[in-house]
C-alpha cells in the first residue's frame, strides 16, 4: 500500500515552520526528519507512525488513540501507530506532529553522509 500523499501534504505544512526539516522514503512511506531524525511519518500502512520518547510511549498509548509500532514482528520502543481516523483533523494530526517534531528536536542531530 502506498502512502496517503494528502496526509503527507498535511504533515508538510504543519511542519513547515520547523527548523532543519528533511523528507526521506522509509518503512513504505514518507518520513519527515528534523535534523536528521525521524518525528513522523506519513504511513505506507495508512495513518502516521510517530516517534516518541520511549519513556513517555506506554502512557501515550494508555490515553490516546496511538498502538505500539510493531516490525518485523518486534514492538518497536518509543515508535508509535496512529490510524487515519485518529489524525482526520488538523487539531489531531497537528497534536502528534508536534509530539515528533518534539522529541526529534530533542536528539543530537545527525551528521550528512
Amino acid at each position: 500500500m502506498a502512502y496517503d500523499e494528502h496526509l503527507a501534504d498535511r504533515i508538510r505544512e504543519l511542519i513547515a515552520g520547523e527548523r532543519r526539516v528533511t523528507e526521506q522514503r522509509m518503512f513504505g512511506g514518507l518520513a519527515f526528519l528534523v535534523g536528521g531524525n525521524m518525528a513522523i511519518a506519513a504511513s505506507g500502512q495508512g495513518g502516521v507512525l510517530v516517534r516518541v520518547d520511549p519513556e513517555k510511549a506506554d502512557a501515550l498509548v494508555a490515553r490516546t488513540a496511538a498502538k505500539r509500532a510493531v516490525m518485523r514482528g518486534r514492538p518497536m520502543k518509543g515508535w508509535l501507530r496512529i490510524a487515519p481516523d485518529h489524525v482526520r483533523t488538523k487539531r489531531q494530526l497537528a497534536t502528534w506532529v508536534d509530539r515528533g517534531a518534539s522529541y526529534a528536536r530533542a536528539l543530537p542531530a545527525k551528521r550528512k553522509r
